[in-house]
């Protein structure tokens, strides 16, 4: 990099053609002008030294030093930022928080979160991608999206990741869901639960196998291998499914289910479903980002089942 300053509000426009994928975009989203936009970024490409951005057919693209300033880049305007915060504390967070995960955390933690951004932090923008945890994971890494709502399991928890810095939101007891016609078959312990229904077919998850993971490791405690015969990550069709007798499969405890099914609670151990928000270390003290991670949390922690 040339010894010559930097520009921050050029480290901006450089963070925001990482987020938003075109100089139209980014014009749009500051209002300006998609030529100021260019001007700009030739002069930070000078100022650095480096070749930042390519064509890529009619819009361009971040290098792989563009990709890695942009990087460096959050860490600096989030840093710039947190001061003028604290020299300002009236000043107001502004920015584009990009967003991935399960669509039962976006309905429950960031819907809300979304109507109060845009009455009372219009200077905040959300992008909403809906992922499953480890899709939602390989994003954070590689920077893509800024925040990531995941969730595991008590039983089968996720692998721990140096690089990322999760906040826990809730906690939900998860059930067996069965015919309603089976559910006069109780019994206390998990494994029991799940060795009345052993000779039954099984529905995992078709992009994450959290699910698969759980009912393995309760159904080895009863003696048996899971026949699995279908694929669902939507809760709809689990119902669907298990209302056809095609299957059974795993619910939320607090679930208002559909008539003609009966959720079998799980104890010793008990089945808890971990809703978490993940970021990279050191990337939650950028304003727009804190503060989209405040309100989350506290609302999550609210909205968590007793």
């Amino acid at each position: 990099m040339n010894d010559c300053g930097v520009e921050t509000r050029r480290l901006q426009l450089l963070l925001e053609l990482s987020r938003l994928g075109s100089m139209r975009a980014v014009a749009d989203h500051l209002g300006i002008t998609t030529s100021t936009v260019s001007q700009q970024l030739a002069a930070l490409s000078r100022e650095t030294g480096a070749r930042l951005i390519e064509a890529d057919g009619r819009n361009v693209r971040l290098t792989a030093a563009g990709r890695r300033l942009a990087v460096h880049a959050v860490t600096i305007l989030g840093s710039v930022s947190a001061a003028r915060a604290d020299l300002d504390p009236d000043a107001e967070p502004h920015g584009t928080v990009r967003v991935a995960g399960f669509a039962t955390a976006f309905r429950r933690a960031l819907m809300p979160v979304i109507r109060d951004l845009a009455r009372n932090y219009p200077s905040v923008r959300l992008v909403v991608r809906e992922h499953e945890p480890a899709e939602a994971r390989a994003l954070l890494a590689a920077d893509e999206i800024d925040l990531a709502l995941t969730y595991d399991y008590d039983l089968a928890p996720a692998a721990a990741d140096d690089a990322i810095a999760s906040v826990p939101l809730w906690t939900t007891p998860w059930a067996l869901g069965v015919p309603a016609s089976d559910g006069h078959r109780p019994a206390r312990r998990a494994a029991g639960v799940f060795g009345a229904f052993r000779d039954r077919r099984w529905i995992g998850n078709s992009r994450n196998i959290a699910d698969e993971r759980v009912i393995r490791l309760v159904a080895a405690m009863a003696g048996f291998e899971p026949q699995f015969a279908h694929e669902a990550d939507s809760l709809d069709l689990v119902e669907d499914l298990i209302l056809a007798g095609l299957g059974i499969g795993l619910l939320p405890g607090d679930r208002q289910v559909k008539p003609g099914i009966t959720l079998l609670p799980l104890r010793e151990p008990s089945l808890n479903l971990r809703a978490f928000a993940d970021t990279g270390h050191g990337r939650d003290a950028w304003p727009p980002l804190a503060l989209v991670l405040q309100q989350i949390r506290a609302l999550g922690q609210r909205a968590a089942p007793a």
